[in-house]
């Protein structure tokens, strides 16, 4: 199986000289790494050409590389259901960089680029309604970067008084969040509110 996936890999990358800048087959799987100003010709080779029939759009994502240049990895699954085959598709973008929809060839990847737009900050151009599609509105950041805190930014409530949902920033409610890790068996360094009776009753036996 791997060699004929290696061998459509050749093929796809022969026939898209300039558009696919490689490919590769791992753990059974053929990806191919586009250029990112191809993706639309990549994606509508795939679908058209006998060899390929890559008809089914599965999902696309994203990956976040913080600290590499370009910090996304904006990934694409396609079926071929008459073939029986797979394929993945990679293009590398930047927060600054949008990325062409490829609606116009598979209108079902609609919610998903929105998706990958709301939790990393992707933008797609061409796309009819390039909103936000799972966070609230007026929600800041994108909760799936590696640098956004994991408490967010602001929390959501109903306020009875007012008779509506209210943002209100995120409050570190707990007293204590700076913890040492030790293990419980050795004992902590500091006195927690309560322990000094304990200690207090141990002195006086």
């Amino acid at each position: 199986m791997d060699e004929s996936l290696e061998k459509l890999g050749e093929t796809i990358a022969g026939a898209l000289a300039g558009a696919v800048i490689g490919h590769w087959v791992k753990n059974g799987e053929l990806t191919i790494e586009a250029a990112r100003s191809d993706i639309v010709k990549v994606v509508t080779f795939l679908r058209d050409d006998e060899r390929c029939q890559f008809v089914s759009f599965i999902d696309v994502t994203a990956v976040d590389w913080p600290a590499r240049e370009w910090r996304f990895d904006v990934v694409y699954h396609f079926l071929s259901p008459k073939l029986n085959r797979r394929v993945r598709v990679k293009i590398e973008t930047g927060e600054d960089t949008p990325v062409a929809s490829i609606i116009g060839v598979f209108p079902g990847a609609d919610w998903f680029e929105r998706e990958v737009y709301d939790l990393y900050g992707v933008l797609f151009t061409g796309h009819p309604d390039m909103r936000r599609i799972l966070t609230d509105y007026g929600f800041e950041g994108h909760p799936l970067r590696k640098d956004f805190p994991l408490t967010g930014f602001v929390e959501v409530r109903y306020d009875d008084q007012v008779k509506r949902v209210v943002y209100d920033k995120v409050r570190l409610a707990q007293e204590f969040r700076n913890f040492d890790f030790l293990s419980p068996w050795e004992g902590t360094d500091y006195v927690l509110p309560g322990d000094e009776k304990a200690k207090d009753t141990k002195a006086g036996s």
